[in-house]
């Protein structure tokens, strides 16, 4: 089972970003990559593409609202592998209209509490669980798949690219992720596991929309940098194609 490899786990990867995501990673030749798929079915479909074009690539049913799967995830990895590698956590939901202005005093309280179990709590706890496993591992790479939306300090710039993109759910969510990042990576700061913020960029996926200037494979970029970081690599950084952002 690919023991002599690094092993990631690429959650929500069964489509756009994630699933090109494991598709490059799943392509160097020393990682195998194991697909997060709610829909098992369209996992194991994407998996078989995958592998018909060269990359190392496996499934599992995972669905980052289910609180079980998490503990299915971890058995998963320590039955097979023993330590996880890598943890890309790409699942993440927007609720919103980007496109809607400003919804700070409309947005409902069903769709902040839907967009932070996904984006926010339900990653906290899936990293929670797994992170004995990434303890495990030579050196351990944990990337979290925020946006260049979660910078509070573009967002509070009236002359940065992103200040009327104002969509709150989706936004605090991710300010919240980067939180998240800097405590982990703090706190593992004396161990070989990196941990950091990854903005794909505006990319054309379904929630990017035909609008984004962004192609998926480029979008996928700096998950795989995040991922693949050598030992002198930084931690607890926020990062958009080798770039730092402002937080």
């Amino acid at each position: 089972m690919a023991s002599n490899k690094k092993v990631a786990f690429v959650t929500g990867a069964n489509r756009g970003i994630g699933l090109e995501t494991a598709r490059q990673l799943g392509k160097l030749g020393d990682i195998h990559v194991v697909i997060g798929s709610r829909d098992l079915a369209k996992g194991k479909a994407a998996a078989d593409k995958l592998r018909a074009e060269g990359a190392d690539v496996d499934v599992i049913r995972f669905d980052i609202t289910k609180p079980a799967d998490y503990k299915e995830a971890y058995d998963y990895f320590d039955k097979n592998y023993g330590r996880l590698d890598i943890l890309i956590n790409n699942a993440g939901i927007s609720k919103e209209n980007f496109f809607a202005g400003n919804n700070a005093s409309k947005v409902s309280t069903e769709v902040l509490r839907e967009t932070f179990d996904t984006n926010f709590f339900g990653t906290i706890e899936l990293t929670q669980t797994l992170l004995p496993l990434i303890r495990k591992a030579p050196e351990g790479r944990i990337v979290n798949l925020s946006s260049i939306l979660g910078s509070l300090t573009l967002h509070a710039d009236p002359d940065s690219p992103i200040y009327g993109a104002k969509v709150l759910a989706y936004n605090a969510s991710k300010a919240a992720l980067n939180a998240f990042t800097i405590h982990l990576a703090h706190e593992l700061k004396d161990t070989k596991i990196k941990v950091n913020s990854a903005h794909p960029g505006w990319v054309k996926t379904d929630m990017g929309t035909d609008a984004a200037p962004m192609e998926i494979p480029e979008g996928a970029r700096t998950s795989i940098e995040l991922a693949t970081l050598p030992a002198n690599g930084p931690t607890g950084g926020y990062f958009h194609l080798g770039q730092p952002l402002p937080w």
